[in-house]
């Protein structure tokens, strides 16, 4: 009789750790989902506001179209992306852009007076901050989610209940080098 209790309670561990390991795994994809709806609010904050900060520039510089139809266009792009690999490459294109539109601000003296531009300014620059720090959440909870999805004998649980990898938001390496370029302003 000894030999069935013993039976008994193994199985009765086995089933408790792999409920154990479900449930943490679905914390761990709930951690994902909610770190994503962060960056993905503010991102649409972000394309909210470009709108309004292309108005301002274009009172100013309205001959300098193709820097902000490339701005609109990266807005637009980004706005319309789905899933994080796309989304960070679009808004790797549109931080490039705004990058642009604020070198071009530099010719502009007039526009850098203005107050309604430097509260724009000021605001993408804090919205700028929040999504740095909402990839940053997201990823991390990517790296823990992705870590427990392949690590045993979570893996085993994982692969048999529809578990899949995520992508991390990344801007890309193109966009990243793109980033990092200071823009050219010719007069």
């Amino acid at each position: 009789m000894l030999p069935i209790y013993i039976a008994l309670g193994v199985i009765a561990l086995i089933i408790l750790a792999a409920i154990l390991i479900y449930n943490g795994l679905v914390a761990k994809r709930q951690t994902v989902n909610e770190a994503f709806s962060g960056i993905d609010i503010q991102l649409k904050l972000r394309r909210e506001l470009v709108p309004n900060l292309v108005e301002t520039v274009k009172g100013y510089a309205a001959h300098e179209k193709s820097t902000l139809d490339a701005v609109i266009a990266a807005r637009n792009a980004a706005a319309a992306a789905q899933g994080p690999a796309a989304m960070g490459a679009a808004e790797g294109a549109l931080s490039g852009a705004l990058g642009k539109l604020f070198a071009l601000a530099e010719a502009y003296p007039d526009l850098k007076a203005s107050a309604n531009f430097v509260q724009l300014q000021t605001e993408l620059s804090a919205i700028e901050d929040k999504v740095a720090a909402s990839r940053r959440f997201y990823n991390s909870a990517v790296n823990d989610y992705n870590t427990a999805i392949e690590q045993f004998p979570a893996s085993m649980i994982a692969g048999s209940t529809g578990f899949t990898k995520r992508d991390m938001f990344d801007v890309g390496e193109a966009e990243r080098a793109q980033i990092n370029i200071a823009p050219e302003v010719k007069f």
